[in-house]
């Protein structure tokens, strides 16, 4: 799914980085409620996402690229995350 996802950003760069970013970004937020999930360094088609505890103390802090915001990639990193904020 990456590569069918890269192939598209590369076929329309600004729309589709964009909307993937957004969607991507609402997702990230809705997954670690009620953990507080900061967007940071948003730039060249890439972000940092930060969770947040309710003390604002940072639990899990990762950079995605390009291909790991799409649908079946963004469950993956999402799964994982859950799994370090667990140990």
């Amino acid at each position: 799914m990456a590569r069918s996802c890269a192939r598209s950003i590369r076929k329309h760069p600004n729309m589709n980085t964009n909307q993937q970013i957004q969607t991507a970004i609402h997702t990230l937020s809705n997954a670690f409620a009620p953990l507080a999930c900061h967007i940071l360094a948003a730039r060249k088609g890439s972000f940092s996402f930060t969770v947040v505890d309710h003390t604002g103390v940072a639990q899990h802090s990762q950079r995605l690229y390009p291909g790991q915001y799409c649908d079946d990639s963004l469950k993956g990193v999402i799964e994982r995350a859950r799994q370090a904020l667990r140990r």
